[in-house]
């Protein structure tokens, strides 16, 4: 018989459920938002954060600290990375990695258009919309609300970002890869781009306060800049954390987000937290030699505190903008005191070492890796894009395997051979020099997998379980069900394709690592938070 776990509330699934034997608690707190992006202060006065990795728009009340889903996960809009409204209330999204603009207007999206790679920020002004792709080479343009129909104001420019109409009439915008903020005459012809300042901390976004002054976060720097538009002159408002993404004004009252999903008030330079930070999704997990565990979170990567109490505790090594950071990062593997082998959604197997602010490329140009594998028969990944299974060393990449139906997570076998859980085929299956050969079938989603004591271990994401496999017997157990693992029931995501040069296309991979003491560190990307199933004594 099984028992409810009195520490995980339901979620809109069912009740977690363990077996005896094991105990099942949080290592960290959900997430309440997956990321947060571009905000927005509504018609109603409620803030509205985009979430690119979430895939939803949500609104924050800032008095209650309510939060309201708007644009469900698996609806409409996919990747939301910034909003406006016009002054009929009409949201205006921009989808990010679909080339899209929307216009969501009581719970119906049309599609204004899909031909705008990378399209990123977005405003109004007198009923005028405005969007820019931030991308090398991106242009700024006006789109008419009704037809779609652009008019290119600038091209060629370096990552434009989240712009906003300045008291001077002007429109003024970040570009990122330039490291300044640039404006421009939005309705005049052939207006050329004006450099205001440089310098910067990589800015993301302009607003602008009641007093006409920019406010501008910096991605790199974690800073919330106050800058004069007529001079450049700025000062520092607040240092929050890095992976700073936007801002905006409730009255007075200013609020930025960060990627990690924390919205901050900033108030003379105090500030402080409306909702807290945590996990996009997690992904992959590794244990080092010295127990501490590690989660590999697409943006971030992270240590994690697993001491009683220590919920929330992620802190944080390396994230995107953070010198020597290797990507987008999805499998992770502990080789070494302060070393990590890591792969990438851009398509790179590295050796990371976030101390020392070092990345080392060991293969590139590879299609949608996911798990990775390091030990004595050399690095071992596995290219869900292609089907394979690829050994990376000195150099070459040689095939161990094709031909799989979603290969995800790997694991070396003790014997020269690897397992591979094969997603699409649910399945894991052992690679070695005599081929191919079925381990373990009739899973629905297997993605991480970890060999322990004559035992592997399978997070199979399509039943929301942690099973346990004797591989000498192929007898078989549930040691946990009901796991917020993956999207809610009856809920079917729509692929993020990605968003070069920030990263490739992005997926779920719900590792396992184990620790020391036999607890099992599960990912679960459903709610944004890492679970520990512990080994208790009779």
């Amino acid at each position: 018989m099984t028992a409810p776990s009195p520490l995980l509330p339901r979620d809109g699934r069912t009740d977690p459920t363990v077996t005896p034997g094991w105990r099942l608690e949080r290592v960290t707190a959900p997430s309440r938002l997956f990321g947060a992006n571009g905000l927005r202060t509504g018609p109603d006065g409620r803030v509205y954060v985009a979430q690119v990795t979430g895939s939803q728009i949500s609104a924050l009340d800032v008095s209650t600290g309510e939060l309201a889903v708007i644009s469900a996960r698996g609806g409409d809009v996919v990747a939301p990375d910034d909003v406006a409204f016009d002054s009929a209330g009409t949201l205006y999204a921009t989808e990010v990695m679909d080339a899209r603009v929307s216009a969501l207007d009581n719970g119906r999206a049309r599609v204004l258009r899909d031909d705008l790679p990378c399209a990123n920020g977005i405003t109004v002004h007198q009923d005028r919309l405005f969007v820019g792709e931030c991308r090398d080479g991106g242009r700024l343009m006006e789109l008419d609300r009704a037809t779609g129909a652009q008019r290119i104001l600038a091209e060629n420019l370096p990552s434009p970002n989240a712009m906003e109409v300045g008291p001077d009439g002007l429109l003024y915008f970040p570009v990122m890869t330039a490291n300044e903020i640039w404006r421009i005459d939005p309705f005049a012809t052939d207006a050329l781009p004006q450099r205001v300042v440089g310098d910067l901390g990589v800015p993301d976004s302009v607003k602008f306060d009641a007093d006409g002054f920019i406010v501008s976060t910096q991605a790199a720097s974690g800073q919330v800049l106050h800058i004069d538009p007529r001079s450049g002159d700025h000062t520092v408002l607040a240092q929050l954390n890095p992976g700073l993404d936007n801002c905006t004004f409730v009255g007075e009252r200013l609020f930025a987000s960060n990627f990690s999903g924390e919205i901050a008030e900033v108030t003379g330079g105090a500030v402080t937290t409306v909702l807290p930070g945590g996990l996009n999704w997690p992904l992959d997990l590794t244990v080092d030699a010295t127990g501490t565990l590690y989660v590999a979170d697409g943006t971030y990567f992270y240590a994690v505190g697993d001491a009683p109490g220590s919920q929330g505790r992620l802190q944080t090594l390396g994230m995107l903008f953070s010198p020597g950071y290797p990507g987008f990062v999805r499998g992770v593997a502990a080789v070494g005191a302060g070393e990590f082998v890591v792969t990438t959604s851009g398509g790179q197997v590295s050796r990371y070492r976030p101390a020392q602010s070092a990345c080392e490329v060991l293969a590139d140009g590879l299609d949608q890796l996911y798990g990775v594998t390091a030990g004595p028969a050399g690095v071992v990944v596995t290219e869900f894009g292609t089907g394979r299974v690829l050994r990376v060393g000195a150099g070459e990449v040689d095939v161990l395997a094709a031909g799989l139906a979603g290969p995800v997570g790997v694991a070396a076998a003790g014997d020269g051979s690897h397992l591979v859980a094969e997603s699409g085929a649910g399945r894991v299956v052992r690679v070695g020099a005599s081929g191919t050969e079925t381990v373990v079938d009739g899973l629905a989603r297997p993605q991480g997998i970890l060999p322990a004591d004559g035992r592997l271990y399978i997070v199979d994401a399509g039943s929301r379980e942690v099973l346990a496999v004797d591989l000498a017997t192929g007898s078989r157990h549930t040691i946990a069900a009901g796991l917020p693992i993956g999207p809610p029931p009856g809920v079917v995501p729509k692929p993020l394709k990605g968003m070069p040069p920030f990263s490739g296309p992005q997926g779920p991979f719900a590792g396992i690592a184990r620790g020391p003491d036999g607890t099992l560190f599960v990912a679960a990307d459903g709610e944004g938070s890492v679970l520990a199933l512990r080994p208790v004594g009779p």
